[in-house]
């Protein structure tokens, strides 16, 4: 079965076209500036990328000429839309309706959009996409993978604030986290590539990239994750600040005459290691700063590599152990000083890096020593494969 997964953002939207089977891709690309002005990027499998410039108002446009690339005499990878077996969709925020993925139906989309005040900026693109797609494709079935999903097994313990319980209750103010695609993914990952018994283990999932979280997985169950009620929560990330002292937030809009909004933009996009460096959220040009010699690159890498051993810490209290740390994502994947900096932490764990293995790329690797207590590895993340595989399961 042929199965199209479609990423949709509020201006964007990825897609790849997956054989489920051999779990190839066939195809893939992103259409951008949605509602601006439209440019699609399409490349078949072994072939170059095309990009079309062309209006693109709505996703529904969007999704049209993706369907007429994935098609196309010269360059289709399929003949025709007969040849897409099911439609899977990223879906952000299911709150607590959603402990997996599900096929979509109108009762489906009905309860993402009550969770729609929880992802204001995502859940809303989602459902255009997945209303795009079912009129475009009326008969192909589609379903929701969920962000939100895999960290639904956490206790009470894990994701209840500290705020009077009726908040909980009446608005869903609670712990929710996100990733939790990769996070299912690299976690099942990581148990099947290092032979471990998944429902008897104990691994933690570093997805470290512009935007980052941790998780432990015990016995292959979430039970705690570094995001909160919104990605803005757990680690010093890109531009989102992380963890701070709640009060800041009165004190900086007091100092600066910002309104919420104000100071909820200067959370979200001008702080994390951007704000911290004054540079840029990108790793590569931080180190590229700190090895120039400039101290605030050189303090961003610190505090993001402190931030990220100190959850890695808290897990490992909170699982009692642990027998795997995976690094996943952008960084996680292709930053070896971070990793590097992140394990000299750790060293109460047992956990000894193997340097020379630590500066290789690519595929699934183990980056800790043959003796080392707890074993580390690298495991690439692949979100648009575990949203085929779940899509699959659900619609054969």
């Amino acid at each position: 079965m042929n199965v199209l997964v479609i990423n949709c953002g509020s201006s964007s939207l990825k897609y790849q076209l997956i054989d489920s089977e051999s779990e190839k891709v066939l195809a893939k690309g992103l259409c951008e500036r949605i509602g601006i002005d439209g440019r699609l990027t399409y490349q078949k499998a072994g072939l170059d990328k095309e990009i079309t410039e062309a209006p693109m108002p709505t996703h529904k446009e969007a999704i049209k000429m993706v369907l007429d690339a994935l098609t196309n005499d010269k360059t289709g990878a399929i003949k025709s839309l007969d040849e897409v077996g099911a439609v899977g969709h990223r879906m952000v925020h299911g709150g607590e309706k959603f402990t997996c993925s599900a096929v979509i139906d109108d009762e489906m989309i009905k309860a993402v959009e009550s969770c729609n005040d929880l992802a204001p900026l995502h859940n809303p693109a989602n459902l255009i996409g997945v209303n795009a797609c079912k009129e475009l494709m009326p008969n192909v079935p589609m379903v929701g993978v969920f962000d939100t999903a895999f960290h639904q097994t956490m206790p009470k313990k894990a994701y209840l604030y500290g705020l009077p319980y009726e908040y909980y209750e009446k608005y869903g103010v609670r712990r929710y986290g996100f990733h939790g695609t990769s996070h299912s993914f690299v976690s099942k990952e990581t148990a099947k590539f290092l032979g471990l018994d998944l429902e008897n283990s104990k691994i933690i999932v570093a997805h470290l990239g512009n935007g980052a979280s941790i998780s432990a997985v015990k016995n292959g169950k979430c039970v705690d994750t570094s995001m909160g009620l919104t990605p803005l929560a757990g680690l010093v990330m890109g531009t989102r600040c992380g963890d701070i002292d709640p009060a800041i937030m009165e004190y900086i809009a007091k100092k600066e005459d910002l309104d919420i909004a104000g100071v909820m933009n200067v959370l979200n996009k001008k702080s994390g290691v951007q704000g911290i460096s004054g540079v840029s959220s990108d790793f590569r040009d931080l180190e590229d700063g700190m090895t120039a010699g400039n101290e605030r690159c050189a303090d961003a890498i610190e505090v993001f590599c402190y931030n990220v051993a100190k959850f890695i810490g808290a897990y490992a209290a909170a699982m009692n152990g642990v027998d795997a740390i995976a690094f996943t994502a952008g960084i996680g994947e292709n930053g070896p000083i971070v990793r590097e900096k992140v394990l000299e932490y750790l060293g109460y764990l047992g956990a000894e890096l193997d340097p020379e293995a630590n500066q290789k790329r690519g595929d699934n690797n183990v980056i800790s020593t043959p003796d080392s207590k707890v074993k580390v590895c690298v495991v690439p993340t692949n979100e648009e494969l575990a949203i085929c595989r779940d899509t699959v399961a659900l619609v054969k």
